[in-house]
């Protein structure tokens, strides 16, 4: 039975209801995430500078001890650099700056001795494109005092946050989203699998429910790979070899990244159909800008949503 998919005239009120939720969170709780993802970034790049002796001394030395800096070091120069633009102007591996920066690791297989030249090179880009503006002690040739320190830090921090701001406001989203099922479980009398103890989702036990589970499908003829599913409940009332709930938390500050998106969720569920059957439940838990171009393109993939405007609709899954 089909929950909202197939009642597009309920589609735009419950757009815009969805939208009103959404804005109300962010203005009330998104400042607050930014806040505390800046205050963990300030330390981090005050921890930065102290390694550096306040950019001061980028080596090959200091990035060998420390391969996590370098995302600090790109936005404390004038202007803050990309990584391929920071490739373009060191002439460095774009292997060896995707391992710095995605991985936070030195590339294992890399020359020694071509590493130590291409770790030279960005050290000497860095420290001389430094925001004189911002390191106001490297103009001065003396130490910075602790205020200055924290200042630089901070500003560096903002522009750390601000590469990075739509993650983290998704994730403080997806936090609350995954809050919201949770309690609402909680009340019905479902328990939880503990995070520790890692279950294969057809097995659970009814009346349990587990977050981020990885759910395996096999694409084309390459090896099974691990789909995450942001929930996984089996239903109190499943009966033998069924499968559980598969939900997806999704929201969105936006119309335009929602229908750029929105092909990722029917390839999951096409994956999950070729694994298992055409009757496996894969459900999207939305809150935010979904407009009706969205719905429709998920609703004809056979694709069904709960909004957590309206979240008792969960019942409706048979919960």
């Amino acid at each position: 039975m089909s929950v909202n998919r197939d009642k597009p005239d309920l589609w735009k009120a419950d757009v815009a209801k969805s939208v009103d939720m959404y804005n109300a969170w962010f203005l009330e709780f998104a400042p607050q995430a930014f806040r505390e993802t800046r205050i963990k970034a300030t330390t981090s790049v005050e921890h930065s500078l102290e390694i550096t002796r306040h950019l001061r001394d980028v080596s090959p030395a200091t990035f060998r001890a420390n391969p996590t800096i370098l995302p600090t070091l790109r936005m404390s120069t004038c202007p803050p650099l990309a990584v391929d633009r920071l490739i373009g102007l060191a002439g460095v591996s774009d292997s060896l700056v995707a391992n710095l920066e995605k991985k936070q690791r030195l590339p294992p297989s890399m020359d020694e001795k071509d590493m130590d030249q291409d770790l030279a090179k960005i050290g000497d880009i860095i420290e001389q494109m430094a925001d004189p503006d911002i390191f106001v002690w490297l103009k001065r040739g003396d130490d910075p005092t602790e205020i200055e320190t924290h200042r630089a830090a901070t500003i560096v921090a903002d522009r750390l946050c601000g590469a990075v701001a739509n993650p983290i406001i998704r994730n403080a989203q997806e936090a609350r989203q995954i809050e919201a099922i949770r309690t609402w479980l909680s009340a019905k009398g479902y328990k939880e699998v503990p995070p520790g103890e890692r279950v294969e989702f057809r097995k659970m036990t009814p009346g349990t429910f587990s977050f981020r589970l990885n759910v395996q499908v096999l694409v084309g003829t390459t090896k099974p790979v691990n789909i995450p599913v942001d929930a996984v409940i089996m239903p109190k009332t499943a009966k033998a070899n069924q499968l559980p709930i598969l939900i997806e938390a999704k929201s969105a500050g936006d119309f335009t990244n929602t229908n750029k998106r929105r092909k990722e969720e029917a390839v999951k569920m096409a994956q999950l159909q070729a694994a298992y059957d055409k009757d496996v439940q894969f459900v999207l838990f939305l809150c935010g800008y979904f407009d009706s171009g969205y719905l429709g393109y998920e609703a004809a993939e056979g694709i069904d949503w709960i909004w957590e405007h309206r979240i008792e609709d969960l019942a409706k899954l048979g919960l």
